[in-house]
């Protein structure tokens, strides 16, 4: 078979984009100049930015997945070195003792390996097959909770982000736990402020943000179902996108009549900064 010929040059004289690029702009290894083309070709192919971010939501479940793993303490209990037991150290048995170690511990590791991908795979298909629709739980909650409050011009929030620690304190005392708002100012979205809300067990923090075209997003926070879905998911309830995930003790909601690609930026950026606030 002959080989796959390369792609030509576009007439404008710009590289071609290729996989490995796509690759790139979901891991966030592009350089500035390179990721305003890569940015600019996505706008222009609908389908390869659906995929990409396909990539980019699985960088998101697998993360979710393995940093718990990484922030294991490591089993001070076992050994640094075997015990000088007699003829163990120089005798024959040695490097027999040694294969069969070596082959339990990569056939351990294989197993584990393929138990995180498979779960990797199952988190990243998850974003990719949600029903649009069809949202149940907190995440339908949170798109109600966002078609109530965002269109309010007049008091679309209780406390204001000019009392922004006031309002932290406050849903910090009724939440049992810290509740903050992120920084999303760098990707165009500014505090309005945030309210409680009443929830199916217990009380719900709401975060609300609006941008430089007056568009009100909204962040729902609750401990109603946390622990029972832990894949980040995209669905839609009208107008309404909402992208949610489970992280340990709390159910997180994005709500917004945005692209499915800027939710996904934003929850990037929410996850991000809770990840370093641990």
């Amino acid at each position: 078979m002959a080989p796959t010929p390369p792609p030509s040059v576009p007439a404008d004289g710009r590289r071609p984009v290729t996989e490995a690029d796509l690759h790139a702009y979901a891991d966030r290894l592009l350089p500035p100049a390179r990721l305003a083309e890569i940015e600019a070709w996505l706008d222009a192919n609908p389908d390869e930015r659906r995929r990409a971010d396909d990539w980019r939501a699985q960088n998101l479940a697998l993360k979710q997945l393995l940093d718990p793993v990484l922030a294991e303490p490591l089993p001070l209990h076992l050994p640094l070195a075997p015990p000088d037991a007699g003829g163990w150290r120089h005798g024959p048995w040695r490097s027999l003792a040694a294969g069969v170690a070596i082959a339990l511990v990569c056939t351990g590791s294989a197993w584990w390996g393929r138990g995180a991908y498979d779960g990797y795979r199952q988190r990243g298909a998850a974003l990719a097959t949600a029903p649009s629709g069809q949202l149940v739980g907190f995440a339908h909650r949170a798109a109600v909770a966002h078609v109530v409050y965002s269109p309010d011009v007049r008091r679309p929030v209780e406390v204001g982000a000019d009392q922004e620690q006031a309002l932290v304190t406050w849903l910090t005392r009724r939440m049992g736990a810290e509740v903050r708002p992120p920084d999303l100012r760098a990707l165009g979205w500014a505090l309005v402020g945030g309210r409680l809300l009443p929830g199916d067990r217990g009380p719900v923090a709401q975060f609300m943000f609006d941008n430089a075209e007056r568009a009100r997003l909204t962040l729902y926070i609750t401990r109603e179902d946390a622990g029972r879905e832990t894949a980040f998911r995209f669905g839609q309830d009208g107008a309404v996108n909402v992208f949610y995930w489970v992280d340990k003790d709390f159910g997180y909601a994005v709500s917004a009549g945005g692209s499915r690609q800027d939710m996904l930026r934003v929850a990037e950026a929410v996850y991000a900064q809770l990840e370093a606030r641990k």
